[in-house]
């Protein structure tokens, strides 16, 4: 019997270390979290321990918060769209190259991450911006007689997103791109498929996991976003990450940024478990394996 309880044990044995991690890390400072969120603000900085549901019932009573919402997920899919058709292109290109050097490619995909998130961002007010680099070209060639207004609105926000998240789209189509068969486009061709079918019908559905992983990175990094929309975006182009700044260090009421903290957690949690009922995890560790 004993023998039969300590084989029983071994698995949970082998994943203590990992199960250990994740409570730590995971599910403790998320547990504090959504303590803290019952917790009531008195004043900036002052808060008072109690079981109160004033900021959830501020949360879904109020509009604003409901609207903020409402635009992260917009953007999101938007820019989740536009990088996934943006990306698709490059990802194929560098898994079908015949270049004997492809690691240079790749090495000059992964580059940006080597120059700072913030840095990258503000790049685009010297290219988009009134004395920027388009509208300073544009006013030299007589085009236009008076600079464009392209800085701190929706069209720069979403610019800014796929500037900084297109990498981890085309990695991941990447990966995906080169698990394929390279026997398996040649053999279409034979069957009598065009290259447009042998793409559609052998090349694209193969390719699904890694631009669905990419997508599900892309929407998550996001909606959780606010650096982008705080530099480039203008008043009304807030998402719902800088209520969540604005509430904890502007207005240094912990309480509502824990509110909304974990209500964004949620609602992200849920988009995984929409994803892993289409198209599931084995298919994301694949992606990413």
């Amino acid at each position: 019997m004993s023998a039969l309880r300590s084989k029983a044990m071994r698995p949970w044995w082998l994943l203590s270390p990992a199960l250990v991690t994740i409570t730590l890390l995971v599910v403790v400072p998320m547990s504090l979290i959504l303590i803290y969120s019952f917790y009531i603000n008195i004043d900036l900085g002052v808060d008072r321990p109690a079981f109160s549901f004033e900021n959830w019932s501020e949360l879904f009573t109020d509009n604003y918060y409901h609207v903020a919402i409402w635009k992260t997920f917009r953007l999101s899919v938007i820019v989740t769209v536009l990088a996934a058709l943006l990306g698709y292109i490059p990802a194929y290109f560098i898994a079908n190259t015949t270049y004997k050097h492809k690691w240079l490619l790749l090495l000059l995909l992964i580059l940006p991450f080597w120059v700072s998130f913030i840095i990258r961002t503000l790049s685009w007010i010297h290219i988009m911006g009134n004395q920027g680099a388009i509208n300073g070209v544009l006013l030299w060639l007589g085009v236009i007689d008076e600079p464009l207004q392209m800085m701190f609105n929706e069209f720069a926000v979403i610019v800014g997103f796929i500037h900084v998240f297109l990498p981890y789209m085309i990695l991941n189509v990447y990966v995906s791109l080169e698990g394929v068969d390279r026997n398996l486009v040649p053999a279409a061709r034979t069957l009598g498929c065009s290259p447009w079918q042998a793409f559609r019908e052998v090349t694209l559905p193969l390719s699904l996991p890694g631009l669905a992983a990419g997508s599900l990175l892309v929407f998550v990094l996001t909606a959780g976003s606010y650096v982008t929309p705080l530099i480039l975006g203008g008043p009304n182009d807030f998402l719902y990450g800088n209520l969540i700044y604005d509430a904890i260090l502007s207005e240094l009421n912990w309480p509502m940024g824990a509110t909304l903290s974990f209500t964004l957690l949620v609602l992200l949690g849920l988009v995984v478990v929409l994803y892993s009922r289409i198209m599931g995890m084995n298919q994301l560790y694949k992606a990413f394996g």
